[in-house]
């Protein structure tokens, strides 16, 4: 089964951008994942393809009209009909290295990006579409989200990394934010790679690191460590988590 990528949007030329690049553009070229990218603004049916229109009850800005947007879902969902459909927007579920597995596993995704000052309510009551956020700001649009979440589930493929293992210790896979790393020289500013990690005693590295990870949490996502501390053995990724006497 080949991940498909689905794009609803009203700036086609930004895709695939910086997908196009690196990992993800060497699987685009392999087969591993298709894109398509599809202009909203063709599912319109008056002359001047209106997609959008003032808010009703007033205010600033424009809204992305329901009729316009159901014709673009409907059409995506006839290529890719298993497909979840997702909307980029701030108000969405905060998206989470769990939610991108369960993503990555499946047979791809539908985006749809906002504009503007979003989509009229009644398209979320009238088709399946869920909610996603990327953090608690603003942007443009939903283009730049879309990016993020293609690229964070596009990694997670198999045979997209070199090692099937190479996200297995990022952070967020197994509740911790990422322990830090260190590459030569030894020495760089007077400063020199931690002696444990030039031991050769694997066992204490994996004790460092992992001690070294849980400190960081701690201090800097207070939430995160809080919900690693209080967890069961299935981490928040769906990752299994390593006991600590299996290190």
């Amino acid at each position: 089964m080949t991940f498909a990528a689905t794009i609803l949007t009203l700036y086609p030329e930004m895709f695939p951008g910086p997908l196009e690049h690196s990992i993800a553009g060497r699987a685009l070229e392999e087969g591993k994942w298709v894109l398509e990218v599809l202009q909203i603004r063709d599912f319109a049916t008056d002359k001047h393809h209106t997609v959008d229109d003032t808010p009703a009850g007033g205010g600033a800005g424009m809204v992305m009209k329901a009729d316009v947007l159901a014709a673009a879902i409907d059409g995506a969902r006839e290529r890719q009909p298993d497909a979840p459909v997702l909307a980029m927007s701030p108000r969405g579920v905060p998206l989470t290295q769990q939610r991108v597995r369960e993503l990555s596993a499946g047979p791809g995704v539908t985006i749809l990006c906002g504009r503007f000052e979003g989509f009229d309510e009644r398209i979320f009551e009238g088709r399946p579409v869920e909610e996603i956020s990327v953090g608690d700001y603003i942007l443009s649009g939903g283009e730049i989200g879309a990016l993020a979440l293609l690229d964070a589930c596009i990694r997670l493929l198999p045979g997209v990394m070199g090692a099937a293992s190479s996200g297995d210790e990022e952070s967020f896979e197994q509740g911790l934010l990422e322990y830090p790393h260190y590459t030569r020289p030894q020495e760089w500013e007077g400063r020199t790679i931690p002696e444990v990690l030039r031991s050769g005693d694997h066992a204490k590295i994996a004790s460092w690191r992992k001690s070294q990870a849980e400190a960081i949490t701690r201090s800097r996502r207070p939430d995160l460590w809080e919900r690693y501390s209080g967890a069961s053995d299935q981490s928040p990724s769906g990752a299994q988590r390593k006991d600590t006497k299996d290190e």
